[in-house]
């Protein structure tokens, strides 16, 4: 029993009752007690609430409520301290009930004694600081659990979800009580991950730092670390814990960093050739315009004319490679991205309507400004609408312009129905001289990225065969 003074509070409408029962508790001898009583069921109700005292003694009898009605009340505001119901006689389905409520302990009035009381007042209060104690970690840890910017989650053992966070919704999509109805497999994308995921669960009990693919509620495609373990293997409550990291950002980030690396190394080796070519190219023509003033052969003449129209050919090819590596000279000003997409549409139009292409717009109602050089984001518009009509090739041609804005920046989707681009081909789009079409150079959609990113823009595109392609670009809002 702990040194210091015990506080108890018995309700008890039978001042005898109280009188017998405060008698038996202060024989106990390892103890100090100061008892207080209280026989009017509200003012009991206040006092356990104020939780000024250590344990409770109720009588099931109250007047027109009962020691039950009490001991639930309590509970329901978070009463922490031990309840101990009396009764004048034993009643199994009063006993159970108690028990299930909360109650600590349950002890019939005229089986009371002192040796009972002292065993029954030393264990409420060992497990009622055991309980106190379980309930403060439960709630730091809940407090981790609700705050973490990473999904974290528990399920079933057939990865039905169990408990989730809210980091968990809104990194999928779905509210809770949707997740719930659902199971983890159903959002990973991939059999293949899914079998390793099965696998792993069943031989080594967790998964570790797998990087997997979710869909969301949008079915938009979110990279993500998944790590998880199985707790209580081989019984019957056995579950899953796990926490899902979220790296599309990163790996968004890695992806333009890779084409920024890419257009780089590519600028190097366009320029060194550029220097290669050039050299012996300017001798060339010299010596064509030499022999051009000297030679007074028709034939000649002919001769010359082809070699100086391709050398000069080569020339404007080397200077288009070196203008679709190097960064774009900008000329910025403010304008709305409804302006710069309405005027590139109105370029493409003639285009668009000999093969019978439609468009639609979806713009906000507010102008969407950024700091822009109008002519080059026209350019880069213009590569992308161009490709959308050249990957259409059916009839009812439809390509969707949109523009969203979010609190941080605007989204800009140019979406076709043509025929999408092979996913090998996807991580290759924005290479220099990489290019599906027959008589392509590839230079186009590389100096579309060299724009936009020379805007601070972001574009991933996302495709699928025979259903169409979107190309999906993000310009962080500025302060104009």
């Amino acid at each position: 029993m702990p040194e210091r003074t015990i506080r108890v509070l018995i309700i008890d409408d039978d001042e005898d009752d109280f009188f017998i029962t405060t008698e038996y508790i202060k024989q106990i001898d390892t103890a100090s007690f100061k008892i207080e009583w209280c026989p009017v069921y509200q003012d009991a109700l206040k006092k356990v609430v104020a939780r000024q005292h250590d344990i409770y003694f109720v009588d099931y009898r109250l007047g027109a409520k009962t020691g039950l009605d009490l001991l639930k009340e309590a509970i329901a505001l978070k009463c922490e301290e031990p309840i101990v119901l009396l009764t004048g006689k034993g009643n199994q389905k009063v006993d159970k009930e108690a028990m299930e409520e909360g109650a600590f302990d349950y002890l019939i009035k005229s089986e009371l004694n002192t040796e009972k009381l002292e065993r029954c007042i030393r264990y409420s209060l060992e497990r009622a600081a055991s309980v106190k104690a379980l309930r403060a970690n439960e709630r730091k840890y809940r407090n981790v659990f609700e705050k973490s910017k990473d999904a974290i989650f528990i399920t079933y053992r057939n990865l039905q979800f169990k408990d989730l966070n809210l980091a968990t919704s809104e990194l999928i999509g779905y509210n809770t009580k949707e997740l719930l109805n659902l199971n983890l497999y159903d959002l990973i994308v991939g059999n293949e991950l899914k079998d390793k995921i099965a696998d792993d669960l069943d031989k080594k009990g967790d998964v570790l730092d797998l990087e997997i693919a979710l869909a969301d509620n949008n079915n938009e495609i979110k990279n993500c670390i998944l790590s998880m373990s199985l707790q209580n293997a081989g019984q019957e409550d056995e579950y899953i814990q796990g926490i899902i990291h979220d790296i599309t950002n990163l790996k968004k980030a890695e992806k333009v960093t890779l084409q920024a690396e890419k257009l780089a190394a590519a600028g190097r080796l366009v320029r060194t050739l550029a220097h290669e070519v050039r050299n012996p190219l300017s001798n060339i023509q010299m010596s064509v315009e030499q022999l051009e003033s000297t030679s007074g052969k028709e034939d000649d003449k002919v001769f010359l004319e082809i070699i100086n129209r391709n050398s000069k050919r080569i020339n404007a090819l080397i200077t288009e490679l070196l203008n679709s590596s190097r960064p774009a000279e900008m000329s910025y000003q403010p304008v709305s991205l409804q302006h710069i997409l309405d005027a590139t549409l109105q370029v493409a139009l003639d285009r668009m309507t000999l093969k019978q292409i439609h468009s639609e717009v979806k713009y906000p109602d507010e102008a969407c400004m950024i700091n822009a050089d109008v002519e080059k984001l026209k350019i880069a518009f213009l590569n992308i609408i161009i490709n959308a009509t050249e990957a259409i090739t059916g009839d009812h041609g439809l390509i969707r312009i949109s523009v969203t804005a979010k609190s941080q920046y605007y989204i800009v989707e140019v979406k076709d129905n043509g025929c999408g681009i092979e996913p090998e081909n996807l991580s290759k789009l924005f290479e220099p001289y990489f290019t599906s079409k027959r008589n392509g150079m590839g230079l186009g959609l590389a100096s579309t990225l060299n724009i936009i990113q020379s805007h601070q823009g972001i574009v991933d595109v996302k495709s699928q065969i025979n259903s169409g392609t979107t190309f999906i670009i993000t310009f962080p809002k500025t302060n104009l």
